[in-house]
């Protein structure tokens, strides 16, 4: 609850800028094609010599419907036969990945992700676990994190048991709005009743925690209707919420220009929404975990927050900071030590590799230590709220005034507007900055300075 935001209008859109969301720092936008695969494999060979343990991310790009606000790489189609091209190529990354790590390496952590993983069927997802089991070392027991994303749409009681069979015991369902006229306009309708029914599910299967995703900003939005939405979702009680900000960006992504712009609500009733929405989920016992999330206080995220031990990566806030991330498919990103590594986000590209007996990354990026200092600083600022300056100088033998006195500087117009405290020992963003914390975070990421003027970014509120 202390980290509840106070929310001034005036100040929010005087910072409401375009800014990374830092799922990683550096950001994806700074990966390189000149990349040398060979700094990701000697990587890994790092991690497994040292028994590090493992967080396995794997992409499943296909959708039977297309969601009109998607800006997710995707291949929309209702033959199910593509998947069973796609799993053969998988199956084959999946050995090549397994052969740079070590035996031993437990894989603590596990994601699904999208597109629509359940695009799959239930046997088609037995047989990935399968693979998976029998080139990592895959961890049997419920403290494990095993998670996959759900449409509801496209999922079942027999799906949803196959799950739990497999041993996931987190899901993260898409709901965005149930509001069914915002349904029907980005053409994602799913009635409540299909959100209850996994939601039942999961709760009779003892599932151990439940993830719901709400988009603000959509096609004929209103502040009272969305509204009703989350006092509709609070009563389902998910574990963990988010609300995202839709980026209307149809230049660059195809799907968005079936939305009318006329249609959108405006850039007052968007900020309206997001106030209310963030003060009810507080009032009803939510805590602000950072941005757009917001977590049950007994959940890890929240315990997490507390004991300084949350992070930030792709999959979004993680309790998993110690482990190595390997993604698998197309378009998935992986971090194994300080190497960035992504794969092609063309399906050809992708295959094309494969066949050549290849790792099918083709960009990525190694860190320098100024990443690597950069990184630590940006991550506890996001993650807490804080940060102890002799922590960093003691870990990398800097004076962390002198390195980043131009970032200090820059703090300073947000102090006086109370966004945040400088003292000589730490920082502390207030409750009236934690609605604009990339922004802070901005100031301390070397690359954004240089580049602000390209526009690679979306708002940030």
């Amino acid at each position: 609850m202390s980290n509840a935001p106070i929310w001034d209008t005036g100040l929010i859109k005087k910072y409401d800028l375009s800014g990374p969301r830092y799922t990683s720092y550096p950001t994806a936008v700074q990966f390189r094609e000149d990349f040398d695969a060979h700094h990701f494999e000697s990587s890994a060979w790092r991690s497994a010599a040292v028994n590090n343990p493992l967080s396995l991310y794997i992409h499943i790009p296909f959708c039977t419907h297309v969601c009109y606000y998607c800006a997710c790489n995707k291949i929309v189609t209702k033959h199910k036969s593509k998947a069973e091209e796609y799993l053969d190529y998988l199956f084959r990354e999946i050995e090549m990945q397994a052969e740079l790590f070590g035996d031993n390496q437990l894989v603590e952590q596990l994601h699904f992700g999208g597109g629509t993983p359940t695009f799959l069927t239930p046997e088609q997802i037995t047989r990935v676990m399968a693979k998976l089991r029998k080139h990592f070392n895959m961890a049997v027991s419920e403290s494990m994190d095993y998670s996959i994303e759900l449409d509801p749409r496209e999922v079942d009681w027999v799906m949803m048991q196959a799950l739990r069979d497999q041993g996931f015991n987190r899901i993260s369902i898409g709901v965005q709005d149930l509001d069914e006229k915002v349904q029907r306009a980005v053409n994602r309708v799913q009635p409540e009743e299909q959100v209850r029914s996994v939601l039942d599910a999961a709760r009779t299967m003892a599932f151990n925690s439940v993830h719901m995703d709400l988009i603000y900003g959509l096609p004929f939005q209103t502040v009272d209707g969305f509204l009703n939405t989350v006092d509709r979702i609070i009563d389902m009680a998910p574990d963990r919420l988010s609300l995202f900000n839709y980026a209307h960006l149809p230049h660059r992504f195809k799907p968005q220009r079936r939305i009318n712009d006329a249609d959108l609500p405006s850039a007052e009733d968007k900020l309206k929404i997001l106030e209310l929405a963030t003060k009810k989920l507080i009032d009803r016992g939510y805590v602000y975990i950072g941005m757009d999330h917001f977590a049950l206080p007994d959940d890890e995220l929240a315990t997490a927050q507390e004991t300084g031990t949350l992070h930030r990566n792709f999959q979004g806030y993680t309790t998993h900071s110690h482990c190595d991330l390997v993604a698998m498919g197309v378009s998935s990103i992986s971090k194994v030590g300080q190497v960035f590594s992504q794969n092609h986000v063309g399906m050809d590209a992708y295959t094309a590799a494969i066949d050549a007996g290849k790792l099918p990354a083709y960009r990525g990026l190694m860190m320098t230590r100024e990443d690597e200092i950069r990184q630590s600083v940006i991550n506890e600022l996001i993650c807490h709220f804080h940060l102890e300056k002799a922590n960093v100088e003691k870990k990398y033998d800097i004076v962390f005034d002198e390195y980043f006195a131009d970032a200090l500087e820059a703090l300073i117009p947000m102090r006086e507007d109370g966004l945040l405290t400088l003292t000589e020992k730490d920082i502390t963003v207030e409750s009236k900055g934690r609605i604009l914390i990339r922004n802070i975070c901005m100031q301390f990421d070397d690359y954004f300075q240089k580049q602000k003027e390209l526009k690679l970014y979306s708002k940030v509120i």
